[in-house]
């Protein structure tokens, strides 16, 4: 089960503030990773959150948690989450529009769909309504993992 994750941002109370809002919850600062750094609480009863830190920051190992700023910070990433919102496709796609974040629909192999959002032009989240939420939880599960990669190595030994 996932409690929360961290993505970077340009403007980190901005982009807390909108996670929070397609959430219905609530954006707040967050000093243990430095100024600058804020949260979106889902107010969900896993007290879901998204860390939201100034472009640039790094995590490192190490007795202290050395927090620092990468020399050459970067737009784009392989990081990304799937996360539920409670709000409609319509109202998830006006935000994205008011916004400037490019969003759209996409399908997610054949059986179920996710709203595609590009925060700030470059991170990529994954939203879902509750509709696309019950298509996921239908469609991911171990069983059909291992059914899925099983299809695929028949057709490559074909």
């Amino acid at each position: 089960m996932l409690f929360h994750v961290s993505i970077e941002a340009d403007q980190p109370r901005h982009v807390a503030s909108v996670i929070a809002e397609l959430w219905r919850g609530k954006a707040l600062p967050f000093p243990p990773v430095g100024v600058g750094s804020w949260v979106a609480f889902a107010g969900d009863d896993r007290a879901t959150i998204l860390e939201v830190y100034p472009r640039g920051t790094v995590l490192n190992p190490g007795d202290d948690g050395a927090i620092g700023v990468a020399s050459t910070p970067h737009r784009y990433n392989a990081t990304h989450a799937a996360i539920a919102t409670p709000l409609e496709i319509d109202e998830v796609l006006a935000i994205a529009r008011r916004e400037g974040w490019p969003a759209k629909i996409c399908w997610r192999s054949t059986d179920f769909r996710v709203i595609e959002l590009w925060i700030e032009g470059c991170q990529m989240m994954e939203l879902l309504t509750a509709e696309m939420q019950r298509e996921y939880l239908d469609t991911v599960s171990i069983e059909n993992w291992e059914r899925l990669l099983a299809s695929h190595a028949a057709l490559a030994t074909a």
